[in-house]
């Protein structure tokens, strides 16, 4: 079972590519996802990074963070789930 890492505090410039290449100095990752902002098309400054493993998560944990990465201090962490989503003053259906 993988094991997801959430990183933040990322500069918007950060790319999936660069977020793979600095991760990748501690191990390799499964996946890189960097979302995007619906309305700017930037990235939203939070990406999340999928390790085969648990005790490979937890090295790039300890590695990365609080460590610098483009100008900004990395929050690494294990990713927690999703909570339920609102509809967010969204009408119900009729």
């Amino acid at each position: 079972m993988s094991v997801r890492l959430f990183l933040g505090n990322l500069p918007y410039s950060a790319t999936e590519a660069d977020v793979r290449a600095h991760v990748a100095a501690v191990a390799p990752p499964l996946s890189v996802v960097l979302p995007m902002d619906r309305e700017t098309g930037r990235p939203r400054g939070f990406a999340f990074v999928d390790y085969a493993d648990l005790p490979t998560a937890t090295e790039v944990i300890r590695r990365l963070n609080g460590q610098p990465f483009l100008g900004r201090t990395l929050s690494v962490s294990e990713a927690r789930p999703r909570e339920g989503r609102s509809n967010r003053g969204a009408r119900p259906c009729e």
